[in-house]
């Protein structure tokens, strides 16, 4: 019930980087897919990258090669590494599980991203 925390973004020109951060409540990360998903201003939210209790990864085709998801299950953490921004990847990004989605929209974390 409690939603998920989000951390990392901020105002970056293009071909910048940042590292977001999800911090569990109620989850505990090692036993379940985490998903980053992202909300484009006027879009729907989507998934970015997917990594499996297995540590298996999926990455979207738009942010393939730029960034890379990993967790610290120590920390129960899930981390987004995100490199060579684009201003299309303006957005507020979130995290949860995947893809039964098993807690409430945090308030995200807000990307922007300059050309």
């Amino acid at each position: 019930q409690v939603p998920l925390v989000e951390s990392g973004g901020g105002f970056v020109q293009a071909g910048g980087s940042l590292r977001l951060s999800c911090e569990g409540f109620g989850i505990v990360f090692r036993f379940e897919t985490m998903g980053w998903y992202r909300q484009r201003p006027g879009k729907q939210r989507e998934l970015v990258a997917s990594i499996g209790s297995d540590s298996v990864t999926h990455y979207a085709d738009f942010v393939k090669g730029r960034s890379t998801i990993s967790r610290d299950n120590a920390k129960n953490i899930v981390l987004l590494q995100m490199d060579s921004l684009k201003p299309e990847d303006t957005a507020v990004y979130y995290c949860n599980t995947y893809p039964i989605l098993a807690r409430p929209w945090g308030q995200g974390t807000q990307v922007t991203v300059a050309s």
